[in-house]
Parts: C-alpha cells; structure tokens; sequence
C-alpha cells in the first residue's frame, strides 16, 4: 500500500508545490530525475534524506493528477 500522505503542501514550503514528507524536495524533482534515467538508487544515494517509499508516493500522486476527468461541452 503506497502512503500519500508522505505528500504534502505548504504555502510555506516551496510556494505550496508537492513536497515528499513537509521537506523542501517536490514531487516534480523526483519525477525529473526519473524522467532523466536516475534509478532508484541512485536518488536514494544523492537524497539520503528520503527512501523508497517516498519514491513510490511520488509516482502514485503523479499517476493520480494525470486521471483527471475530461468533461465535454455540449
């Protein structure tokens, strides 16, 4: 079961923006360095502050925001 709770959003912390665990690392940092080819590990060994799981609920917040729903005008 993957915790998104481990996302937060604070006016005060990065402008409001997803952030992993109330710390100044967003979402979006991750999924760049995903996006980039970062393995897992390799952000675990360049963020030591974060772990696996924070990884995961980075995923899944970012699954979760591109299923929105689509409305149509009639």
């Amino acid at each position: 079961m993957i915790d998104l709770n481990r996302i937060t959003m604070d006016p005060q912390v990065c402008g409001g923006r997803p952030c992993l665990r109330g710390m100044r690392i967003r979402v979006t940092d991750v999924l760049d360095l995903l996006a980039a080819g970062a393995s897992r590990e390799e952000i675990l060994a360049d963020y030591p502050y974060l772990d696996d799981a924070d990884i995961s609920a980075a995923l899944a917040y970012a699954a979760k925001q591109a299923n929105h729903l689509v409305l149509r005008v009639a």
